[in-house]
């Protein structure tokens, strides 16, 4: 059986979208799992060793030169890959009109998609337009379980074990990049696009002072990431400023971390993918929804509009260690 995924963006998103290859493969293990996703997610997609092919979605590059000639012909080869396969079943997790723009292009005998969004979700209706099958669910499943319901309902199986990533230990013989120092560490991430959601410089700021001295290393993917990464560094003496990462080495301080604490982003739920310790803040997002419920070493606080305070936050931390 020849299954497509198509669930091309965001970090977090792809990530939870991972357990689908797991279920997928323990009840047909002769399946072969295809994706499609935006190219800079290509690296993440590819840690799990079950996807056989992935196919990369480049719209977000695309779109900024679509009259240059050399765009317009890898549009075309993409598309011509997409074809390659006849598919017995595409799945289109996302729920929006490029994704089903995606799953009408691919050849696929049965299309399954969502029939409605989750509360708050950017799910757009006209993508059902690309289905041979909808799933209703509850607007309030977990972002991780949506996906899994959706191919099980199809499949004809039942969702009954924790989320399993499918995502490989580092062999302890593996080095260590030289920016990541060799101490065991604690890693903030503290960045994420909606302010709303972040939490209070000066929480960050108490909470690394009573987890010194462990080393605490911090993260940025902007310039005003890095402003802020230096602030808190700045009051903090065991924090370090890491240069910018790519998707591939942020992925690796995630998972080689001894403690993670984070905001509601993607890589705080890379972090508890790989069941790191890890305690998740939520502040300005609905904790139901992407909190890490697979593993006792993930502890979620928070909630939107009550962040959880400096004295539970360390607490958490401290329990994990």
């Amino acid at each position: 059986m020849n299954i497509l995924l198509v669930r091309v963006s965001s970090m977090g998103d792809v990530l939870h979208n991972m357990p689908i290859v797991a279920d997928i493969k323990r009840h047909f293990p002769d399946a072969n799992i295809d994706w499609v996703v935006e190219e800079g997610y290509v690296s993440l997609v590819r840690l799990n060793p079950m996807v056989r092919n992935i196919i990369p979605w480049s719209l977000r590059r695309w779109r900024k030169n679509l009259g240059d000639k050399a765009v317009r012909a890898e549009i075309g080869a993409f598309f011509r890959k997409l074809r390659e396969v006849r598919y017995d079943y595409v799945f289109d997790t996302q729920g929006l009109l490029k994704t089903g723009i995606i799953m009408g292009a691919a050849r696929g005998k049965h299309k399954v998609g969502l029939a409605n969004g989750s509360e708050g979700s950017g799910y757009e209706g006209i993508s059902r337009i690309f289905h041979t099958k909808s799933i209703p669910l509850d607007p309030r499943t977990h972002a991780v379980a949506r996906g899994r319901l959706v191919v099980a309902a199809a499949l004809g199986y039942t969702v009954d074990t924790p989320a399993d990533f499918g995502l490989p230990e580092i062999p302890s013989s593996e080095p260590r990049p030289a920016w990541m120092g060799e101490q065991p560490y604690a890693v903030y991430f503290h960045g994420t696009a909606r302010d709303a959601k972040k939490w209070a410089p000066a929480n960050w700021i108490d909470l690394g002072r009573q987890l010194s001295p462990m080393p605490i290393l911090l993260p940025w993917g902007s310039d005003k990431e890095k402003a802020e990464a230096e602030a808190l560094a700045a009051q903090l003496p065991n924090a370090r400023v890491l240069p910018k990462l790519s998707m591939a080495d942020a992925v690796v301080l995630a998972r080689r971390a001894a403690l993670a604490i984070g905001v509601d982003t993607g890589l705080t739920h890379i972090a508890a993918a790989f069941s790191r310790p890890v305690v998740e803040i939520y502040a300005d997002s609905p904790r139901w929804k992407t909190e890490g419920n697979w593993s006792p070493r993930i502890i979620n606080l928070g909630d939107k509009g009550s962040p959880p305070g400096v004295a539970e936050v360390a607490a958490a931390a401290k329990s994990l260690l």
